[in-house]
């Protein structure tokens, strides 16, 4: 009998336990009903697409999305498991989940090049940038930098384009907006002292999107020496202004980023950043203040050249406002306001050939997108390619159009240029003052032709013709 009741009582473990097995199971499939990871593949081992994405990145995101799903695939880029969201619907889940499902996040590759003082990751120390910023960046700060803008210019031009027949433009727009950085930056206008510091500047771009690998003579181990080199270079700029304003010697010094950071900005202590701080943070505004910009002004000057209709617009509009300034008066806020057509042509650039090609994310916690499940960790990319060159979005995406933005312009999360959300570049309104002033100064004293048309262009990070962009200058006669 006993042996019975024993008997009977594992029969009715049994059940119970595999009842609740079996609930389990129909409750985990339920959950988990057509939550796979994105369809993608992982490519070779170790690099997995990287040099896929970073050959073309406009043809990686094309290719795939025809091939697994124009909302979102799997891939494994910069030695990561990677969902890549595609469209404007992608972007407006990235940028309005922001330190709700994802968090910013950067490759560690970052960290070795641009070490942080502080011992801080890059992503920290990127946040902690963004949170001063827009101090430097607001109305009435930006107001004071176009004069400085404008003699920049004026003295670019006369230098280096006037009484020229013939320039290769990507170095001389390098120089140009390498030279206002610095001048803004740290007021830094010795010509020797500028262009050493770019001749370094020239690798950590190349060496950031490059493979990681710390070898004597590769593009990575080169931005790290560029940035140790320059940090060293700031450190000593920092140190004598420091000095000159002590002993008031800095007068014509007090409206640049760095008087501001040595006599402004603290932290939530209320003490004042020291000298490797603000160089690890005038290093990484100095990287992200110009070479984007640089990019752009080329393709203002290509596109220019190739629609001689809209050259003429763009002309007109640039010498309105150039008749209405007396001899020798600077270009100011009010002025750069009326150069709506130029700022229009600006953004078609923007979208064509933008210098931003996206940016990434980490996944916070599991979440389900599009059907797709994305784990804890996950990396997510965003690409400006998947709206900016929609037919869907954009109709005839290959076709220059400047009236595109006009009105009300595109819808909301398709033009990107700058990101979007909390993430939206700190820069955008500096940058805009920046392309505006170049192409009043540009129009208002030349006609250009290209000398190789259909030149190709690379991406490297950004968009760079391969042979910089040779043009014949045709000088305006008034």
């Amino acid at each position: 009998m006993e042996l019975y009741y024993v008997s009977l009582l594992s029969l009715f473990v049994t059940i119970v336990v595999s009842t609740l097995l079996v609930l389990h199971f129909l409750h985990f499939n339920k959950k988990n009903s057509g939550q796979s990871p994105p369809p993608g593949k992982k490519g070779w081992p170790v690099i997995g697409e990287t040099l896929e994405f970073l050959n073309n990145p406009e043809k990686f995101m094309r290719d795939r999305m025809a091939k697994y799903c124009p909302a979102i695939f799997s891939t494994n880029i910069i030695g990561e498991q990677c969902a890549v969201m595609c469209g404007a619907a992608g972007n407006k889940f990235l940028f309005s989940n922001e330190n709700k499902l994802v968090e910013v996040w950067w490759p560690s590759n970052m960290d070795k090049v641009f070490p942080s003082s502080t011992q801080t990751t890059s992503k920290e120390e990127t946040l902690k940038l963004r949170r001063i910023l827009p101090n430097f960046f607001k109305p009435n700060m930006l107001e004071r930098y176009v004069g400085t803008m404008d003699k920049v210019a004026q003295d670019h031009f006369a230098a280096s384009w006037e009484n020229q027949e013939h320039v290769i433009v990507y170095p001389l727009t390098k120089r140009f907006t390498f030279s206002l950085a610095c001048r803004l930056f740290v007021s830094l206008e010795s010509k020797e002292g500028v262009a050493e510091l770019a001749q370094r500047f020239d690798q950590i771009a190349p060496g950031l999107f490059s493979l990681p690998l710390d070898l004597p003579g590769t593009p990575y181990r080169g931005a790290i020496n560029a940035a140790k080199y320059i940090r060293k270079k700031i450190l000593v700029i920092i140190q004598q202004r420091k000095i000159d304003l002590a002993e008031g010697r800095a007068l014509d010094k007090q409206d640049d980023i760095l008087s501001h950071m040595l006599q402004t900005c603290v932290d939530d202590k209320g003490t004042f950043m020291n000298e490797l701080d603000i160089a690890d943070k005038l290093l990484g505004l100095l990287v992200g203040g110009h070479d984007s910009v640089n990019s752009t002004c080329t393709s203002i000057v290509k596109y220019l050249a190739e629609q001689p209709d809209i050259y003429e617009q763009v002309y007109k509009e640039q010498m309105e406002i150039a008749k209405s300034k007396s001899p020798g008066e600077l270009l100011n806020w009010e002025d750069l306001q009326k150069m709506k057509y130029s700022w229009n042509f600006t953004c078609e650039v923007l979208r064509v050939a933008t210098p931003l090609q996206g940016a990434f994310r980490e996944s916070l916690s599991d979440f389900v997108y599009n059907g797709f499940l994305i784990p804890k960790g996950w990396k997510l990319h965003w690409s400006s390619n998947t709206t900016h060159k929609s037919p869907e979005i954009f109709p005839q995406p290959q076709k220059f159009d400047p009236t595109r933005f006009e009105g009300k312009g595109p819808a909301p999360y398709t033009f990107v240029p700058f990101g979007g959300g909390p993430r939206m570049c700190p820069g955008k309104e500096f940058a805009r003052l920046e392309l505006l002033v170049f192409i009043h100064h540009l129009v208002k004293r030349f006609k250009f032709e290209l000398e190789i048309p259909n030149e190709k262009i690379t991406v490297n990070p950004m968009p760079i013709p391969v042979k910089g962009l040779p043009i014949r200058l045709h000088p305006h006669t008034f």
